[in-house]
């Protein structure tokens, strides 16, 4: 039997489009097939950009040009992300993405604790806003039944320690 797959709505299929230019700018690789599936995602929702259809179009002899036929479908749309061109703001900005992803549910609590740990935190010295979701992801990481502690349970905390840490930066933003 064909697996169906569900129609996105536009506002689910510009969200898609703006995560993988996140992941993109954050220097995470996307593979060519997922831009283009993206693409024809965003046409079906409805959503229309001049570039759109031929990123939606290309065929697998064509991948190459996904690359930037999809910066050009998101520079049409206006959803082009650049990150902070200062490599310690940019470590902090995925930080509150990742962390933003962890507290909305889009993203595995210990994926993405485990980006926190080993993208960023090393590279930014392990500071103390970050440890909370360091510890969690060395627990997730190590995690064994013995330990009289549910895995649910420590993704449950993940969830917690990124909530905080992304209420402690509207706090310090807004006060």
């Amino acid at each position: 039997m064909p697996i169906e797959k569900t129609v996105m709505t536009r506002d689910d299929a510009l969200k898609q489009l703006n995560h993988i230019a996140r992941e993109r700018a954050f220097g995470r690789h996307v593979g060519s097939d997922r831009l283009i599936e993206a693409g024809l995602d965003a046409l079906i929702a409805g959503i229309e950009s001049p570039s759109l259809a031929m990123l939606a179009g290309l065929l697998r002899s064509e991948e190459p040009e996904a690359s930037a036929l999809f910066d050009q479908v998101l520079e049409e749309l206006g959803l082009l992300f650049h990150p902070p061109a200062d490599p310690r703001a940019a470590k902090w900005a995925m930080a509150y993405w990742i962390a933003g992803q962890i507290a909305d549910g889009s993203l595995d609590p210990a994926a993405g604790a485990h980006l926190i740990w080993a993208d960023i935190a090393y590279d930014l010295g392990y500071p103390e806003e970050l440890e909370p979701l360091v510890h969690c992801a060395h627990n997730l990481d190590g995690w064994e039944e013995s330990w009289g502690v549910s895995f649910g349970e420590l993704q449950s905390e993940a969830v917690q320690a990124a909530e905080q840490f992304l209420s402690k930066r509207s706090a310090a933003e807004t006060g």
